[in-house]
């Protein structure tokens, strides 16, 4: 049985994703951004995600991950995707959007972006 390596879920969850600053390529302003946590969206929201939750500039922005897609990756690669590596493909997200000038209280990624989010974060 092939192993691989897995962003494992060590320590408090708002430290799985470090703080980061995005700058738009836009307007040039930056943007602090900062992980707080990960919930099922499909009990809060009725929304088939799994929510991630950030503060960007001290507001609160949600990132909603499709979950067909955690599926999808479970079928694929035999494994469950840990929360840690859930919160970086939810930030990967949130810094195009930033960078786009998209800025919204809530984001629903979809099941086709959380696929290429997975491979372009490189979680095997």
């Amino acid at each position: 049985m092939t192993t691989r390596p897995v962003l494992a879920n060590a320590g408090a969850m708002k430290e799985f994703v470090g703080a980061f600053e995005v700058t738009s390529k836009l307007t040039g302003h930056i943007y602090e951004c900062r992980f707080s946590y990960l919930w099922n969206g499909i009990a809060t929201r009725h929304s088939d995600t799994i929510d991630t939750k950030f503060f960007v500039d001290g507001d609160v922005v949600m990132v909603g991950l499709a979950h067909t897609a955690f599926v999808k990756f479970r079928e694929r690669s035999g494994r469950d995707l840990t929360d840690r590596e859930a919160s970086f493909i939810a930030a990967d997200y949130l810094r195009e959007r930033l960078e786009e000038e998209d800025v919204r209280p809530v984001y629903d990624v979809t099941h086709e972006d959380v696929l290429r989010l997975i491979e372009q974060v490189g979680i095997k």
